[in-house]
């Protein structure tokens, strides 16, 4: 039986960039390595969720796994602090949240602390809030945990009947479309008060709460010693939480061996990946531990995605590179964070390929011209096990545009694969 390879480089996508002589990121970087499996497999275009919708990761992952998200989303805050091992009961209110950096009007001076905030000064900071901080407006208790970087997430356990999660954002890059969480294309960068959604019990004690939390916990960081020492350097400080894509249930997903006939090994770094894989029912292998040398920890992933393949039906992998230099709106960093990824993961990789199928594409497009998410189609490569070259000559959208695969919807990406290894 032919074995999987699947891949999901983090907003790959991108548009011409006119610095770039008017190619995307892709198409001007080097990657000979994702070239040659290009020239000797087929290609196509993916909307990852639909046509015109700019789709927040968890919503894409979702989709690119060939879940419809509309049926099974319960928001991001349940998938990642599901992917944060912490425990969830329904009626519970689970919420994403960043570090961010505000004025003294709420004014967001930045989302994301310049992505400078350490693991240490946010777990510090984490700490601070959990200790100071108590929910008064409705008799609850709440769990408040960092993740990676300026990345946390917020657990509300109310004591008087279920939470609600049909609830505002707090964080005003991004809203909810039918359910689903959406990147904003235009908005104003301030703090947004939490409302809810429905004249509901749960959702108005549920926003009540989140509002709550939301200025008690800036009250905790705006003076915090951690943010005294950053401001002294120069840095941004840690001094507000921004919340979005509450959910007070977990999502029920179909096993993905019963789905697809196979065992999946995944190996993904965030917490909402690794939410969404733990939930499918992947078997979820740790990553070896960064060095701080991203060459020898992309060798050291390639090595590893190498042998999971000989042991398991399909792997799934998520990298993170592209996505951070693109909201950043850093086009040459993303041209070396593929070339980085081209030579070190691709590079490195040991596969028989020819009972071994590679596919290659990203969970969503983050054009560096909108430093956001895009509703932009991102490319699809699929290369080995016996398969024909259609004439694609490299790994670019305007190559993968032309491809047989033609365009097509995310959650049709993973059966078709299936089907041409038949």
């Amino acid at each position: 039986m032919k074995r999987l390879l699947y891949i999901l480089l983090d907003g790959l996508g991108d548009l011409p960039v006119k610095s770039l002589g008017d190619r995307t990121p892709l198409e001007a970087a080097d990657h000979p390595n994702m070239d040659s499996l290009a020239k000797r497999g087929i290609s196509g275009m993916v909307y990852t969720v639909g046509k015109g919708i700019a789709p927040e990761s968890d919503v894409a992952v979702i989709s690119m796994l060939g879940y419809d998200p509309i049926k099974t989303y319960t928001g991001r805050g349940p998938i990642e602090v599901f992917g944060s091992g912490m425990v969830m009961d329904n009626g519970d209110l689970a919420v994403r949240c960043n570090f961010a950096t505000v004025d003294e009007n709420l004014n967001i001076i930045d989302r994301r602390v310049g992505r400078s905030l350490s693991n240490g000064e946010a777990k510090v900071l984490a700490e601070a809030i959990n200790r100071a901080v108590s929910l008064e407006s409705h008799p609850a208790t709440f769990e408040f945990k960092n993740t990676v970087g300026h990345r946390a997430v917020l657990l509300i356990k109310s004591e008087e009947g279920p939470l609600s999660g049909n609830i505002t954002n707090t964080d005003p890059a991004y809203q909810r479309m039918e359910g689903l969480g959406i990147a904003s294309q235009n908005f104003v960068n301030k703090v947004v008060k939490c409302e809810p959604l429905d004249s509901s019990d749960e959702a108005r004690r549920a926003a009540e709460l989140l509002e709550e939390f939301t200025r008690k916990s800036h009250e905790v960081l705006k003076d915090h010693p951690v943010n005294i020492i950053r401001s002294k350097e120069g840095k941004p400080p840690a001094n507000a939480v921004l919340s979005r894509d509450a959910g007070s249930r977990l999502p029920n997903f179909q096993h993905i061996k019963d789905k697809y006939g196979r065992e999946f090994a995944s190996m993904v770094e965030m917490p909402v990946e690794r939410g969404i894989a733990l939930l499918c029912g992947m078997d979820l292998v740790e990553l070896p531990s960064p060095t701080g040398d991203q060459a020898w920890d992309y060798k050291k992933r390639a090595q590893l995605a190498s042998e999971l393949v000989e042991a398991y039906g399909a792997v799934y992998v998520h990298i993170k590179g592209p996505d951070e230099p693109a909201h950043d709106g850093n086009c040459e960093g993303k041209v070396r964070a593929i070339e980085m990824i081209d030579q070190h993961f691709f590079g490195n990789l040991d596969l028989d390929l020819s009972d071994t199928v590679l596919a290659v594409t990203s969970d969503h497009a983050t054009p560096c011209m909108l430093k956001a998410h895009s509703g932009d189609p991102v490319p699809l490569m699929v290369s080995g096990g016996g398969i024909k070259n259609d004439g694609t000559v490299s790994f670019g959208e305007s190559y993968c545009a032309k491809g047989s695969l033609g365009t097509m919807n995310g959650q049709e990406v993973l059966t078709r694969i299936f089907s041409l290894m038949e």
